[in-house]
């Protein structure tokens, strides 16, 4: 005859049917997490290699070959004055008349820059600091041509350049280029913030100095 208490204790059956429950019944205290105490609690991990999209990486590529080779075309106007361009003397006539000193001087810097963040971008190598000469170009022309008194300050191309060249800034070149095995093409945004105060402050010296 069994007492009440037989009644609390669980039968076989109950017992093997406790521990055939669907859900997991893994320990997840924290006596059974891996030992962290050897790792160094201020080492900073490796940022996670970007991941393949196709649409997006086609989109940067097509975005950063048109790009570039718009703004190389510019470069070739300037520095050899062909495809109907001013040469160095014309733009560094243009350059006087907003005022710059040294004209000479800053069409050769500004040519060659175009020439070389042209290339750059259309390689997809060193992209932050070619995207960067883009911005850097464009943010100085349009403040000098906008006219508040125009359609889109009578800028609009000039602000689709500088756009396009910010975008590439913080997003990085894209797989297909030569900068996607390297830590900037890793950490676009920080290199991004980094030439992007460069290019700016090189801008402002153009600008409140050289003018």
């Amino acid at each position: 005859m069994s007492s009440d208490s037989d009644y609390f204790r669980p039968s076989e059956a109950q017992s093997t049917a406790a521990y055939d429950s669907p859900y997991d019944t893994n320990d997840t205290t924290v006596l059974n997490r891996p030992d962290l105490s050897d790792e160094d609690p201020f080492a900073r991990p490796e940022p996670e290699p970007h991941r393949w999209h196709f649409g997006a990486d086609l989109g940067l590529f097509a975005l950063r070959v048109v790009l570039g080779a718009l703004v190389l075309a510019h470069g070739l106007q300037k520095v050899f004055g062909i495809m109907q361009g001013p040469g160095i003397d014309g733009f560094a006539a243009v350059l006087t008349a907003f005022g710059f000193q040294h004209a000479t001087l800053l069409s050769w810097i500004s040519g060659v820059t175009e020439l070389v963040a042209g290339a750059l971008l259309v390689l997809g190598l060193f992209t932050p600091a070619a995207a960067s000469a883009v911005v850097g170009i464009l943010a100085t022309a349009v403040y000098l041509r906008v006219d508040i008194n125009l359609f889109a300050g009578g800028v609009e191309l000039e602000t689709l350049y500088l756009v396009a060249g910010f975008t590439l800034l913080f997003t990085g070149a894209g797989h297909f280029s030569l900068d996607r095995r390297t830590p900037w093409f890793r950490r676009a945004p920080a290199f991004g913030f980094i030439f992007l105060v460069l290019a700016l402050g090189l801008s402002a010296v153009a600008l409140f100095v050289l003018r």
